[in-house]
């Protein structure tokens, strides 16, 4: 725990931009771990030294009081918070993420902590494997 600059959270990579949002809807892909969706999409729109910029939302229709639904924010963004450097660790491309929190009851923090740690995991494999597959310029170069 010697560097700190781990497990901030700054306004630098709070996910803000209205055309990442868009992106993200249009072409975003998702990964699940009950209660938690993470809609995520590889972009180029990022201009900061950072390279993932993420957000949480919680439904309206599914908590009317705007108390719970912050507190469930407050959760997971301090879940994301501390897991955030395995993602880090092993991406070196730009990445717009949302967490959306799914379940109809209040959550626990510890109980969305290992959530959000299965979560990323699940997310690094998945850009693991685009990583590895080839693309179809490189398939045909290589064949010639």
């Amino acid at each position: 725990m010697d560097n700190k600059t781990n497990f901030t959270y700054g306004s630098t990579e709070k996910l803000k931009s209205k055309k990442l949002f868009e992106q993200l809807f249009s072409e975003g892909k998702s990964v699940t771990q009950y209660p938690i969706r993470l809609v995520y999409a590889k972009t180029d729109l990022i201009k900061d030294e950072v390279s993932i910029k993420a957000g949480v939302t919680v439904s309206k229709r599914k908590f009317k009081s705007a108390v719970k639904r912050n507190r469930i924010k407050r959760v997971l963004r301090e879940a994301y918070r501390l897991n955030k450097s395995s993602i880090n660790n092993n991406s070196t491309d730009k990445y717009a993420l949302l967490f959306l929190y799914l379940g109809k009851e209040m959550p626990k923090s510890s109980e969305i902590n290992t959530c959000m740690v299965s979560l990323l995991n699940k997310f690094n494999k998945k850009i693991a494997v685009v990583k590895q597959k080839p693309t179809a310029i490189e398939t045909s170069t290589e064949t010639d």
